[in-house]
């Protein structure tokens, strides 16, 4: 489904408009993208949670490893997490701040198009619209049938939707789950880190858990602020 699309690529895919290529949850999009840079270093096992150290900002968040990493975002973050132990707040809105080369790549990849057209024939806008992809559809597919039908999700998809979801974004997705008390409880617990059994299997996403859960703790903070 994801080639080797990134946890912040289909996060943002999924957060766009179809037809105007706005995100939803603007004012949060940036803790989203940062969280998912966090999960996506721990999927690599390259940064890990400190929940002995966890405060008011979440857990500190250490920088292990070394060695390339297969991705120039994914390095630029974990360079930014390398400088010095920090809490997840702090590091959330450094990271996230990647609507450009984010939006870039979506271009590139044919996920969506670029639009440029004058408002009244006189203020130039630009759109990012939907290109209906295969890719999209698919992932779309597979957030429903995670939330509606209880599939087990893989920890890319989990921490896909547990970001989106804790951004309060879910009822703009199409298609959506049909709402119900079950999907609104079962997007719950993927924020909160519950994965299932099979995913959990690891220290490594276990670090990815905590690290979403308290991304998406700081995201839904953000947004009742």
């Amino acid at each position: 489904m994801r080639d080797d699309t990134l946890i912040v690529e289909d996060t943002l895919l999924l957060m766009l408009d179809d037809r105007s290529g706005t995100p939803a949850g603007a004012g949060t999009l940036i803790y989203v993208l940062g969280g998912g840079m966090l999960v996506e270093l721990a999927l690599l096992g390259r940064v890990e949670a400190d929940e002995s150290r966890a405060g008011l900002g979440g857990p500190m968040i250490v920088a292990v490893g070394d060695g390339p990493l297969p991705d120039p975002l994914l390095q630029d973050a974990f360079d930014v997490v390398a400088r010095r132990p920090r809490r997840v707040q702090s590091l959330l809105a450094e990271l996230g701040d990647l609507w450009t080369p984010l939006s870039e790549r979506l271009l590139q990849r044919g996920f969506i198009r670029r639009e440029r057209k004058r408002l009244l024939g006189l203020i130039p806008t630009t759109r990012l619209p939907s290109t209906g992809s295969a890719h999209e559809t698919e992932l779309r597919q597979r957030v429903v049938d995670v939330l509606e039908a209880g599939a087990e999700p893989d920890p890319h998809t989990a921490a896909v939707i547990a970001l989106v979801s804790a951004s309060g974004t879910l009822p703009s997705l199409h298609p959506r789950p049909t709402w119900s008390s079950a999907v609104i409880q079962r997007a719950k617990e993927l924020e909160d880190g519950n994965w299932g059994a099979g995913a959990v299997g690891d220290a490594v996403t276990r670090t990815a858990v905590a690290i979403a859960a308290a991304s998406a703790a700081v995201v839904v903070t953000t947004v009742t602020r």
